[in-house]
């Protein structure tokens, strides 16, 4: 799978397409996006790997050549979708999305491997070790610093293709953001910038809202402003409770959560600045 992004002109699909077909390579799957506002070129290509007789690692090599010629020398990828994907989850004691994730993973839903659960608390531990996955309790005293260190290096030490803080309530620093910067993806409900701080949802209750929503995105050190997979929102009415308006946004959360991070682990995602292509 190749994704790709450079200063647009004229023959970019060309060049690539000669490209793969000079090799043999049989695309399965493209998609192009032009924004007029950069003036950036987006695509995004699958090729079956048996029309190739090279193996990733040399396809690599030989498009590099091709993505400097177009202006792209760093703005591209190209992933093996052979590889298993391997996610870590972050939890604190709100457990409606994990909850949500394993039980897709179980279920083959989403195949990936999920081989750690850390939380900074340990109220989820049974429900993750029922699904046979290794749960890892770190508490968050006064000394964040060094809670963070043995978070990163029980993430580290798996090397995921993401990081999922699935309703984890601790910020990560800057150093993580750097660090697992296009890999680190948060959830939450959809009412900021109006409902800031603490009980959202009884902000939004006295307010009268009518819809209740979840964005996706990616961390980085500006707290939930990094760029955006999804959104998903849901209406609520009058009759409504605080309680009932919670249990929507959790249903809502949920399902915007295992859609970005399917794209993400897809490939789908192209991230320009802090804005996002999702093909």
């Amino acid at each position: 799978m190749i994704t790709f992004g450079c200063p647009d002109r004229t023959g970019i699909v060309a060049r690539i397409a000669s490209f793969l077909a000079e090799a043999g390579g049989w695309i399965v799957e493209a998609a192009y996006h032009t924004d007029p506002d950069t003036g950036w070129f987006f695509t995004r290509q699958v090729v079956r790997a048996d029309s190739l007789p090279f193996d990733a690692e040399e396809l690599r090599a030989r498009f590099a050549g091709v993505a400097r010629s177009l202006g792209a020398d760093t703005d591209w990828r190209i992933d093996d979708t052979g590889e298993r994907r391997r996610v870590v989850l972050l939890v604190s004691k709100e457990g409606h999305c994990l909850y949500d994730l394993l039980g897709r993973v179980a279920s083959g839903e989403l195949d990936v491997d999920v081989p750690a659960v850390i939380g900074n608390h340990d109220v989820l531990a049974d429900i993750t070790r029922a699904h046979g996955i290794p749960f890892h309790h770190v508490p968050f005293g006064a000394d964040k610093a060094a809670a963070f260190a043995e978070v990163a290096k029980l993430v580290d030490e798996h090397d995921p293709h993401a990081v999922v803080l699935a309703r984890f309530m601790q910020i990560l620093p800057p150093e993580l953001c750097r660090a697992w910067a296009g890999r680190a993806i948060n959830i939450h409900h959809s009412f900021l910038p109006s409902f800031i701080g603490a009980r959202p949802y009884h902000q939004a209750y006295a307010r009268g809202v009518k819809l209740v929503g979840a964005t996706c995105h990616y961390v980085t050190a500006d707290l939930d402003a990094g760029p955006i997979i999804e959104q998903d929102v849901i209406r609520v009415d009058h009759g409504d409770t605080v309680a009932d308006m919670v249990r929507k946004g959790r249903d809502i959360e949920k399902v915007t959560l295992a859609r970005g991070l399917r794209w993400h682990l897809e490939g789908r995602v192209l991230v320009h600045g802090n804005r996002t292509v999702v093909f």
